[in-house]
């Protein structure tokens, strides 16, 4: 049974879903894509969560995918964090799951920055993970691209598992804003205040940043790390597995099958 919420009617309403398994209460999830992607990314992992009753909120950060007609050299990552932190708001999210993909990894980071005390978890999906001072490009170890806007890389890179989901992924990438991961994240540690925290690492995606970050947090207080037998794209390439991981952080347990 899934009671559904009515905001503009002003009502608080409290959303159960009865599965085999137990009853849960519904959760508020935030998906923030990667570089040269969009919100398109997500939507295996939204159809299944919400098809179990949560609600998901996926926007497009701004110069990208559907609003790829607003990149400019204005747009930076405090564009990228406004964007998400807007989201959130418009939405009215409250004790929500935010979770972030690769590049998204530090958009979120900075998001919690903003907004920790709204977060009930926060989750990183092959992602970037940076410290004070770093930008996105200091983060994954590579050197800033010339210009206002970076390629895409191709699709091929990422060992994505079917050919015809890396297809679909190289039609749909669009270039990316270059301020946004030249600009340094100023940084006060919410991330770590935050209740429950995961780590995703894509076991197939070489070479790859991202086995540095897990190991950082591996066995660290207050931190879920799990490693998948998967490509970069481990919402496309394994989307029941991103699901689990978010209903746990979403229950604040490392039990599976929420």
């Amino acid at each position: 049974m899934v009671e559904q919420v009515d905001r503009e009617q002003g009502r608080i309403v409290t959303a159960i879903v009865i599965r085999q398994l137990g009853v849960y209460a519904m959760a508020n999830f935030l998906l923030v894509h990667g570089a040269w992607h969009g919100s398109w990314c997500w939507q295996p992992v939204v159809d299944r969560l919400e098809k179990r009753g949560h609600r998901v909120i996926t926007p497009t950060l701004t110069g990208l995918g559907d609003r790829s007609h607003l990149l400019s050299a204005t747009v930076n990552m405090d564009t990228h964090i406004d964007d998400v932190v807007n989201a959130a708001r418009w939405a009215e999210l409250d004790d929500f799951v935010l979770c972030g993909h690769s590049y998204g990894g530090a958009v979120i980071t900075g998001v919690a920055e903003r907004i920790q005390s709204r977060l009930r978890a926060i989750v990183y999906v092959d992602a970037l993970l940076p410290v004070d001072g770093q930008t996105a490009c200091d983060a994954a170890g590579v050197a800033p691209p010339d210009g206002d806007r970076w390629p895409p890389v191709p699709a091929s890179r990422f060992a994505i598992g079917d050919p015809e989901t890396e297809r679909w992924v190289e039609r749909m990438m669009t270039p990316h804003p270059v301020g946004t991961i030249t600009q340094p994240l100023k940084l006060t540690g919410a991330v770590e205040r935050i209740p429950y925290k995961a780590y995703v690492l894509a076991a197939k995606y070489r070479p790859s940043p991202f086995y540095r970050l897990y190991d950082r947090v591996k066995g660290a207080p207050g931190w879920y790390a799990l490693v998948a037998e998967s490509g970069h794209h481990v919402m496309l390439d394994m989307p029941d597995l991103v699901v689990d991981v978010l209903a746990r952080a979403a229950r604040g347990t490392d039990a599976l099958d929420a």
